[in-house]
């Protein structure tokens, strides 16, 4: 099985991750509304990643058949 993912869904995991970072920081240095902030931006863009990786997935199934 070979996955293939779009550039899009790439940046999108990555600036998830960026923003996790940012908000755990933020968090040990105290700062809580900056990291709720940045943990909210981190979900969503995690969930997108999530929708848009499972519609490639299904997508990629459909071609295949």
């Amino acid at each position: 099985m070979v996955l293939i993912h779009s550039h899009k869904e790439s940046v999108m995991l990555h600036y998830s991750v960026v923003f996790l970072v940012i908000a755990l920081i933020a968090a040990v240095f105290g700062f809580g509304g900056i990291a709720a902030g940045a943990v909210e931006i981190a979900k969503i863009l995690f969930f997108i990643f999530a929708i848009m990786a499972i519609v490639g997935f299904v997508v990629s199934m459909v071609r295949r058949n």
